[in-house]
């Protein structure tokens, strides 16, 4: 894992209390799981420097049961099997795989078809679920969220080229030509690399961790 030990523990101290707080009926225990909530938040201001209001106001704001946030990336490539690429407008234009966070009421798949047209301006169709990747496992900088990455081999199925709020641009690579700035909190260059391999061979298996 490529995180610090007090960010998982920040992270795992928050979920109990996440949790907890969704569940108990008990106003002591109520109590101890703000306690614990209030704990997350001094550890992580204590070493990120983040103002504790914001942190506290991040970690309110998620409630009910702990999980992962989901995220879909989707890989799409041309008839020259070059990949899709975006320049994320938030970023200073880093290229990343277009995605983003998974919607209610829509699958994965329905997710990703939605956050690459969104981004791109391409259709595609998703072809194989190539990897489920935990992001804190795959070498991203560190977050305050625990996240689970779904990755799709997509096919293309038309459209044009577009920008929206948040890509500046997009561009079709060959696997030698990798962009060297790539937005490493969306997408790593190993990670392209696999999506190359799963496109050349459909039949490897699913990717996981």
């Amino acid at each position: 894992m490529n995180e610090p030990d007090w960010l998982v523990w920040a992270r795992e101290i928050q979920a109990v209390a996440q949790t907890g707080l969704a569940f108990t009926k008990d106003p002591y225990d109520t109590e101890r799981y703000h306690a614990l909530r209030a704990l997350s938040v001094r550890i992580m201001e204590t070493h990120t420097g983040v103002d504790a209001a914001v942190v506290a106001d991040l970690f309110a704001s998620e409630v009910g049961y702990a999980t992962p946030k989901l995220g879909v990336r989707g890989a799409v490539f041309d008839s020259k099997g070059r990949i899709l690429l975006v320049r994320e407008a938030i970023d200073e234009g880093r290229w990343t795989l277009p995605g983003g966070w998974a919607e209610v009421n829509q699958t994965p798949a329905e997710s990703v078809v939605r956050e690459v047209f969104e981004e791109s301006g391409y259709r595609v169709r998703p072809v194989k679920l190539a990897a489920v990747w935990d992001r804190a496992r795959q070498g991203h900088p560190a977050g305050s969220a625990s996240v689970v990455k779904l990755a799709f081999v997509c096919a293309l199925e038309g459209g044009s080229p577009t920008t929206s709020l948040e890509t500046t641009g997009s561009g079709w690579f060959a696997a030698d030509a990798i962009p060297a700035d790539l937005s490493v909190r969306r997408t790593l260059p190993h990670q392209i690399a696999r999506m190359f391999d799963h496109w050349r061979d459909p039949a490897l298996p699913t990717d996981f961790e």
